[in-house]
């Protein structure tokens, strides 16, 4: 089985975008990207943005180097400059090898309504189903109105609420659970 997404073009109203997997290459524009999304979100994502500033280049070169049937990273790329990134990772036990997770998911905002972050979602369903996967799992706060209407036109739906999942200076934040079958 492959264990990488394939390629794929995408036109938009400002240019073509390439979809592609990760490489170890990206490692530089990898890491501005995703302190990019950390800075600018924090509200989004579970990670820290200092601890996620202070990882050495190994840090991030491992990310893209492991890489395989286990997780996936696609890129959205516009004239050789990163432009968005949505990730994906299996279960790592043998009771739960059946599902994923999609995290990571990101686009400037310059880049946002025309759909590239359904064709980053998209790219990791196939890399997902691929895999033998049966069931794609996410959280997304919920006060993201954008993003849970993105997910839906994915194919997620909402089957709870974590409430307090994240605390954003001293603001507590709950997170819509949405899955997929595949």
């Amino acid at each position: 089985m492959d264990a990488f997404p394939k390629e794929q073009w995408l036109d938009t109203k400002i240019g073509a975008v390439l979809l592609r997997p990760g490489r170890e290459t990206d490692a530089t524009v990898y890491r501005e990207l995703r302190l990019e999304a950390l800075r600018n979100h924090p509200e989004a994502f579970s990670t820290d943005l200092a601890a996620s500033e202070a990882y050495p280049m190994e840090y991030w070169t491992g990310r893209l180097l492991s890489l395989n049937a286990e997780r996936t990273l696609v890129f959205a790329v516009h004239d050789e400059s990163l432009i968005g990134m949505c990730a994906a990772f299996r279960g790592d036990s043998p009771k739960t090898r059946h599902s994923a997770n999609l995290v990571s998911v990101y686009l400037k905002p310059e880049w946002r309504g025309m759909r590239i972050a359904d064709g980053m979602i998209r790219l990791c369903m196939d890399w997902a189903h691929t895999q033998g996967i049966t069931i794609v799992k996410l959280a997304v706060t919920a006060s993201n109105a954008a993003a849970i209407r993105c997910y839906a036109r994915c194919g997620f739906s909402a089957y709870g609420t974590e409430p307090q999942a994240l605390c954003v200076d001293g603001v507590m934040k709950d997170d819509v659970l949405m899955a997929r079958l595949l």
